[in-house]
């Protein structure tokens, strides 16, 4: 999905949280008795905010709903990324009971910001585990999670692969050129597979490669 269809559902399912947000001073008239009818007649292009110009801090709070999603593309540090992204997490689960909606903008945090797996474990362990709303959360973002953690196990047996490849070449044909040893760091499963078993079957370093 691109950039601007997430901003264009997003404006199109929270439409008041969404002229509050982003034209403060245009919603103050618009009270609970105003209807939105969706058409082409409704035109954001006057409509301008620079998201980035704005400091997350402020609104890791907000009980806009839109705001709080959209803490992940204000300003941050690298020191305050946890708790933007708990913010944008606890947001959705406390602002939002809609399932589908849920699972909806669950795709439009995960597409904005990425946490390593250190960072995944950190979110887990020193905010996750304490969240009053833990279980809506793993609810929505049980399958991101559970993709971290198949990712983390895939880069670990991959790294093993690696390691072992690599010691079993040292062991057999001595150190290894800076080129094999880049060449091994960025090879897939499959190459690292078959130059296993050449190994196994030619008398040089550099037939290891060639076949």
């Amino acid at each position: 999905m691109s950039h601007d269809q997430r901003f264009k559902n997003l404006i199109v399912d929270y439409p008041r949280d969404a002229l509050r947000f982003f034209a403060a001073a245009e919603a103050q008239d618009i009270d609970d008795t105003v209807r939105f009818i969706h058409g082409t007649y409704l035109d954001f292009r006057f409509l301008y905010c620079d998201l980035p110009s704005l400091q997350a801090r402020d609104y890791l709070a907000s009980t806009n709903l839109v705001a709080r999603l959209n803490v992940i593309n204000m300003a941050y540090t690298r020191e305050e990324k946890l708790d933007v992204f708990h913010a944008a997490t606890e947001g959705l689960a406390s602002l939002e009971t809609d399932r589908e909606k849920q699972r909806k903008y669950t795709g439009f945090i995960d597409a904005y910001v990425q946490l390593s797996d250190e960072e995944q474990r950190r979110y887990e362990e020193d905010y996750l585990s304490r969240s009053a709303n833990r279980e809506v959360i793993m609810g929505f973002f049980g399958n991101l999670i559970e993709r971290g953690h198949q990712s983390g196990l895939q880069e670990g047996r991959q790294e093993e692969r690696r390691t072992l490849v690599c010691r079993l070449l040292e062991k057999r044909f001595g150190p290894l050129p800076e080129a094999i040893q880049q060449r091994l760091q960025n090879a897939t499963p499959e190459e690292l597979e078959h130059w296993a078993m050449r190994m196994l079957e030619v008398d040089s370093l550099d037939a290891v490669f060639q076949g």
